[in-house]
């Protein structure tokens, strides 16, 4: 993976098995291992998911948490790394709830992880399958979940959905 700095976005439902389809490409690779972690922990629940993933990745791993700034720790890669970065809906849900300027954000994060010197697996949700939400907010939130992974999967060179724990390539490498 780290010869061409592969970008890679993996996208599905909640529960769908997309992080461990994303743990199990880096723990088939060579290379320093970085886990950016963006999720709050808010309660036991959360905490107990959180353990569970720790738990699965085992300890060659380096866990970064970094609900805000993504992108710092993106340009900060280098060539001899691999960056999972779990997941883009949880920062997006960050943003929103600290009415950050979001189209700003999304464009810095777009553009750091197109220019990452480092390889980099991005886990992202897929929240416009359902149905149409029945308030404004959640309404706004699916329209900049869906612009975010638009623009992520743009910049990736391969694009892989994972649905009841099978992964389906969407975009293949050029």
């Amino acid at each position: 993976m780290q010869k061409n700095q592969q970008k890679t976005l993996i996208i599905g439902a909640a529960a769908s098995g997309k992080s461990q389809y994303a743990e199990d490409i880096l723990n088939n690779n060579v290379g320093k291992k970085l886990y950016l972690a963006s999720a709050n922990i808010y309660d036991e629940e959360m905490q107990e998911k959180v353990n569970k993933h720790k738990d699965r990745r085992g300890s060659d791993w380096t866990t970064i948490a970094e609900p805000l700034d993504a992108v710092r720790h993106i340009e900060n890669l280098n060539i001899k790394e691999i960056m999972l970065f779990d997941c883009a809906t949880m920062w997006l849900t960050n943003h929103f709830l600290e009415k950050s300027n979001i189209y700003h954000e999304i464009d810095l994060l777009v553009n750091s992880i197109k220019s990452s010197k480092g390889s980099i697996i991005t886990v992202t949700n897929e929240v416009g399958s359902g149905i149409v939400p029945d308030n404004s907010m959640a309404r706004e939130f699916r329209e900049l979940q869906g612009k975010l992974n638009q623009k992520l999967a743009t910049v990736a060179s391969l694009v892989v959905t994972v649905i009841a724990g099978i992964p389906l390539i969407l975009k293949h490498p050029q």
